[in-house]
């Protein structure tokens, strides 16, 4: 436990990507207090990591790190949703306006570690959950209270505390929203090799959307992302109320579609406990064109900021574009010519992230509601006109510069 009224620099609220990120990019005076040591989920357990997360990566200097781990993804494959073959296949390896594309499936405590490895001993400091902030009345600085009871005191707060983060309440933003939908994830393994192509399959159903994508040799990550019915009288709905429900709830909608027979052996062979149900939140995009992305030496980066569905596998590369960002206009306030204040540099940084993140939040839930509709209407035109649209729309975008360091 640290002591009452101890007093830091920088503290950042979270230790996930964005505030390793942002600690590794400012690699000296700044603290991230996370609320527990680093646990295994599969909430989230990997993730799609596009061009403009390497770029990020790169900029951060472990990117031929996670390359040297992670298989290349090659292309997309969508599927049919009558039939469970191949209808459209895209190799998502072309030219963009800042180079070819790339995209791996990525462990996430994989690079939890190697932001970690990166870092001075004893960055991260291990502790209560900040459960609230208060203004010090005698400075600029921020008195921020932990679950223990102790409090401390810091001249710069960074919030990368998630969806549920306590900074971006204290800055006045605007809660997440339920967007109506839930998501199951899981990963399975395969001792002797899975046999699947690097390639990321999409199905899409009636009222549901599906993905596979291997991350190695051995193992596979897969989701589906439904909206949920009418919740039962105990107030759960659809699965929750069984891990082995849940997966039969899977593989009935991939059965309904034809999945491949791959597909579902993957889905059968997942351990329960690599299997969670999750609802889908996002922060209202028009929300952020006016909110208080910072306030003061206070701001919000991450999940903390731009909460998105999952639909463009956009959020993790989101927050590594934050932390770059936010780490750049930090260096050239705190070790620049002076002429630049921490409240001027994190200003600008909320200027550079607002627009960014507003898009991509918007441009996911639409993706989301055209692939998963149950209209049908809406399902004739996505499977007939638009599903090769959809797939190129996950290179645009991945198709953007967070600059460097």
């Amino acid at each position: 436990m640290q002591p009452q009224n101890a007093t830091e620099d920088i503290v950042i609220a979270g230790a996930g990507l964005a505030g390793l990120g942002v600690a590794l990019g400012r690699a000296f005076g700044v603290w991230c207090w996370s609320r527990r040591r680093r646990l295994i989920r599969t909430s989230g357990f990997a993730f799609m990591t596009w061009t403009n997360a390497f770029r990020s990566l790169d900029a951060l200097g472990v990117g031929d790190k996670m390359r040297s781990q992670h298989v290349q993804v090659q292309g997309v494959r969508v599927m049919s949703s009558i039939t469970g073959e191949v209808v459209r296949e895209i190799d998502i390896r072309v030219q963009g306006k800042w180079g070819p594309h790339e995209a791996r499936c990525v462990q996430r405590n994989v690079l939890l570690q190697a932001l970690e490895e990166e870092l001075p001993r004893d960055t991260i400091r291990y502790s209560s959950k900040i459960v609230s902030i208060d203004q010090d009345t005698s400075s600029e600085a921020k008195i921020l209270h932990l679950a223990d009871g102790s409090t401390l005191r810091a001249k710069v707060v960074i919030g990368c505390d998630g969806i549920n983060s306590v900074v971006a309440n204290w800055l006045g933003l605007a809660k997440p929203c339920d967007s109506g939908r839930r998501a199951t994830r899981g990963h399975a393994k395969y001792p002797d090799g899975h046999g699947f192509h690097p390639k990321f399959m999409q199905f899409t159903g009636k009222g549901f959307r599906a993905g596979l994508v291997p991350f190695g040799d051995t193992d596979v990550y897969w989701f589906l992302t439904w909206s949920p019915s009418c919740p039962d009288a105990d107030g759960k709905d659809d699965v929750e109320q069984s891990a082995a429900a849940m997966k039969q709830f899977v593989l009935t909608k991939l059965r309904s579609i034809n999945a491949p027979p791959q597909v579902l052996d993957a889905v059968g062979r997942s351990q329960m406990n690599d299997v969670l149900v999750a609802p889908l939140r996002y922060r209202p995009p028009l929300s952020l064109l006016s909110a208080s992305i910072s306030k003061g030496n206070v701001c919000v980066a991450g999940d903390a900021l731009h909460p998105t569905t999952p639909d463009l596998a956009q959020g993790a590369c989101a927050a590594l574009e934050d932390a770059v960002v936010l780490a750049r206009c930090l260096g050239d306030a705190i070790v620049g010519d002076g002429s630049e204040s921490v409240e001027a540099a994190l200003l600008k940084y909320a200027g550079i992230r607002r627009w960014r993140s507003a898009q991509l939040i918007a441009a996911s839930y639409m993706v989301g509601f055209l692939q998963q509709s149950d209209r049908a209407i809406v399902r004739f035109v996505r499977d007939k006109f638009l599903s090769g649209v959809l797939a190129k729309g996950l290179l645009m975008m991945p198709d953007y510069d967070c600059g460097t360091l």
